[in-house]
Order: structure tokens, then C-alpha cells, then sequence
């Protein structure tokens, strides 16, 4: 049921609490959530359980809430009835449960309500969920809802927790780090029998899959790069096309991984295709490079878009100094998003939390075009998990707009940018720990130099004729 050892869990979670309690002295209820039916009530979505919830209970409890208070834990949960068990096989009792993470006290749901004078909470993502919350605490408690009061207060509290990761979290990013990995080989060495885009995610969720892990998101696996969240997967792979995978494991305890890599599928880039690559990566390095306690992430996001501007200066594409398309936000014609985020519990670590968690205090997301997606802006400390994914794009909805070619017409040099018409997006993305030296690269085993990469393919050839 969990992949910790049962005494290093109650311990990791044990050190949770007290020093929570060290910074909130109010009592605080935290609710699991519960599956949401697809179609009929037996036919639901995967469960997944509240994030904040897991980094203080250790194990993914449906149908759950736990009392923190004063460094102690007390479990509410049910037995199964005999019509799950019938259904779903025997299953821990909810004693046995609180042995494992180290509880208290444990009860049934039905206790809860008599625990909940005082306390605060985090809204939970299922409606039934946050709806029991509002109703019990007669207080609006909504994932859409700013949180206010004692709820805010904890939020602040529980972000200064999890912004840095423990020991524990640690054993756990590293699994889903490793997993990962293996997941983007696979898909590489898929792709020289691959006829569409769906056989190259079948190889690389099935690797995850096969270490009993699932995916912390929607796989992106696509020859349409430019299309930042594609979840289509129909496409027939063609020789010319580049694959753009942003595929990352979540454990069993709901520690996520998230990477990307971009290869050619004919295990070749174009010359045109190189160009592009190499510019992307050399913002991803230089990016890696800078990763240390202090650094503020704005400025990693300020380097990537500097180095990409610099690079599309050289190839002809865009004119005039880099800095001053940075600051003229003309890089964010190819480079929209920001460098990266948090990465945790979550894909985009405590994103439920809007910019409380992402945000320095005291700072506000900018409406810039260049900047409106930077999810980061705080200084790097030691034990944090970010992302470094730079990315090229050529999106028709930025590049068609009159408007903009209008406002960029001396800015770029549209014929020479028709020369690249073979790149349609490129990412980069690795995870990234900050360290007391420095930085460790999680990921690291997966290549990212073109060479590497090319010279896998042929790796890749070999396994497909075997």
C-alpha cells in the first residue's frame, strides 16, 4: 500500500507534524477526497488524494480526513463494508492504517463532525468533497474561493513545509525521476515502428505502468509541438517530424516527476531542426548552470529568454540586441511560457494554492506577454524541486495574428523564419533540485545533447530490428 518502510513513513510523517505545529497552533482537519463517477456510480474517475492531505498521511486513504494538533495525528476513516470487500478484496482495517502512519487515535467518519470546533482546512479538488467541508465548517470552503482567515494561515504554513522537500519526499522524487527515465527510453526506442503518436505513448506510459506507477498528468506526445497541451494522439508519425514527449511517473504516494525531451523521428535532426535545438538547449544548460541556493528564479526565466532571443539574432531570425527583445517581450513570440515550476506533490507543486506557494510574498504575477506565465518567482533554497524547460514554439494563433506582426514587423524577419518551417516546437525539460552546493539534475540520465540523441537512434534501430 505504500513504498515507504512502515517505520521510515511514520517517522517522515511523525517530523511533518511536529514541525507544523511549531508554526500553527490552531487545529487543522485535512479531508482525503473521495472517487467521482464517470458515467454511473460504480464506473469513477481514478482516485487521486488531496495532495496535502498525502504529505501529512503518507498513504493515498480514500474517504479520509486526519486532526493535526499540537504534533499529534488522529485518523477518521471506515472499515470497508462487506460489499466492498466482496467487490475489492480484503483490505487493511482503519487500526492497522493508523499503525503504519503512525496516528494517534484513530475513529470513524461519523466522529468527525465533534472534532472541528476551531480548526482550519484546505479545500479539496472533488465537489462532494469540498461540499461536506462547507457544510460541516458552515463556512464557504471552495477550490475557486480565495482562501481567507485561519484557512489562509495554514495555506502560508504548509507551503513553507512542502517548498522544501524532506528526506522522505526525496526517496520518492527519485523513484519517479528513475521511472520517468525509463518511460522516455522506451518511447524513443517505440519510435521506429510508431505509425502514429498513440504507439509511442503506449511504450512510455506502459513502462510506467510496469513499475506500478501512473502518470502525474496528461501525457503530451505529439509531432504538433506547438501545441503546449496537446492531448491528441492520432497522428501518423512521418519521417521530417520532430516528437515532443512530456511524459512524467507519479508513485503510488503521489510524488510526480516531469519531463521532456524532443527527438527527430527519422533519428536525425534537419539542419533547420538542429539550429532550433541546439538554441533551446543552450537555455536549458545555461539555465542548469545558474540552479543554487539564492538565485531568483525570474532571472533563470530572464536567461532563457535572452539566450533564445540571442540565438534567433544569430540565425537571422529576429534583429536588433537581445536583451532589448527581451525586454520588448519579442522572445515570448516563440518562447510563451515561463521556464518552469514546482514539483512535488504536483506536477505544478501546490498550483491548487493559486500564487501563494509560487510567489514570494509581496510579489504578483506580471500581465506582460513575456512574463504572464512565469508560475515561479521566489529565490531557490536548498531542497527545492523546480523544473528548467525552455522551449521554441511557432504557435498560428501568435505568429497569424495581424496584430502581432504589426507590432513585431521590424522586430522579426518573417521570410527567414518561413526557412523553418520544419520546427514546430521544441522543449527541453529536466528536473532539478537545488542543493547546498548547488544543484543535482534528477533526470540527468536521460541525454539531451543532439548528438547523444542521434546517436541513440541508432541504438534504437538496433532494438527494432531485434
Amino acid at each position: 500500500m505504500n513504498s515507504y518502510s512502515n517505520h521510515s513513513l511514520a517517522d517522515t510523517l511523525g517530523d511533518r507534524r511536529r514541525r507544523l505545529a511549531e508554526i500553527f497552533a490552531a487545529p487543522v482537519v485535512l479531508w482525503s477526497g473521495r472517487r467521482s463517477p464517470r458515467n454511473f456510480a460504480a464506473n469513477t474517475f481514478p482516485f487521486r488524494a488531496s495532495s496535502h492531505f498525502l504529505y501529512f498521511a503518507g498513504l493515498p486513504l480514500e474517504n479520509a480526513a486526519i486532526c493535526l494538533e499540537a504534533g499529534q495525528l488522529t485518523l477518521f476513516i471506515d472499515d470497508p463494508s462487506p460489499s466492498y470487500t466482496l467487490w475489492h478484496g480484503e483490505t487493511p482495517t482503519k487500526e492497522d492504517i493508523a499503525q503504519k502512519i503512525g496516528a494517534d487515535a484513530v475513529f470513524p467518519m461519523a466522529e468527525l463532525p465533534a472534532h472541528l470546533a476551531g480548526v482550519a482546512t484546505i479545500p479539496v479538488q472533488d465537489a462532494a468533497t469540498w461540499t461536506e467541508q462547507t457544510q460541516l465548517l458552515d463556512r464557504w470552503v471552495l477550490p475557486e474561493r480565495p482562501l481567507e482567515g485561519i484557512d489562509l494561515e495554514l495555506a502560508k504554513a504548509i507551503i513553507s513545509l512542502r517548498l522544501v522537500h524532506d528526506a522522505g519526499a526525496l526517496a520518492q522524487l527519485r523513484k519517479a525521476a528513475a521511472v520517468t527515465v525509463k518511460a522516455h527510453k522506451a518511447g524513443m526506442a517505440a519510435t521506429r515502428k510508431a505509425k502514429t503518436e498513440a504507439d509511442i505513448r503506449a511504450a512510455m506510459e506502459s513502462a510506467i505502468i510496469a513499475e506500478n506507477m501512473s502518470c502525474a498528468y496528461a501525457s503530451i506526445v505529439t509531432i504538433h509541438g506547438e501545441v503546449l497541451h496537446s492531448d491528441r494522439y492520432h497522428n501518423r508519425i512521418q519521417a521530417g517530424d520532430l516528437l515532443l514527449a512530456d511524459v512524467g511517473a507519479e508513485t503510488a504516494t503521489g510524488w510526480a516527476a516531469d519531463v521532456t525531451r524532443t527527438w527527430a523521428v527519422s533519428g536525425k535532426f534537419s539542419s533547420t531542426q538542429r539550429d532550433i535545438y541546439d538554441i533551446v538547449l543552450a537555455a536549458h544548460d545555461a539555465c542548469i548552470a545558474k540552479v543554487c541556493r539564492g538565485v531568483e528564479y525570474r532571472d533563470l526565466h530572464f536567461l532563457a529568454a535572452t539566450t533564445i532571443a540571442e540565438g534567433l539574432v544569430d540565425l537571422g531570425i529576429l534583429r536588433g540586441n537581445a536583451e532589448d527583445l527581451v525586454e520588448k517581450d519579442v522572445h515570448a513570440l516563440f518562447f510563451p511560457h515561463g521556464v518552469g515550476h514546482l514539483l512535488g506533490l504536483d506536477v505544478h507543486d501546490m498550483e491548487d494554492l493559486g500564487d501563494l506557494a509560487g510567489y514570494e510574498p509581496g510579489r504578483t504575477r506580471s500581465d506582460r506577454f513575456g512574463l504572464g506565465y512565469l508560475r515561479l518567482d521566489r529565490p531557490l533554497r536548498p531542497g527545492m524541486l523546480v523544473t528548467i524547460e525552455p522551449g521554441f514554439y511557432q504557435v498560428p494563433a501568435i505568429l497569424n495574428n495581424s496584430e502581432v506582426r504589426s507590432a513585431y514587423q521590424d522586430a522579426v524577419n518573417w521570410e527567414r523564419l518561413a526557412q523553418f518551417a520544419d520546427v514546430r516546437g521544441i522543449r527541453i525539460e529536466d528536473d532539478v533540485l537545488v542543493t547546498e552546493a548547488g544543484s543535482e539534475v534528477l533526470t540527468a540520465d536521460l541525454p539531451t545533447q543532439a548528438e547523444d540523441i542521434e546517436q541513440s537512434s541508432e541504438e534504437w534501430l538496433v532494438i527494432s530490428e531485434e
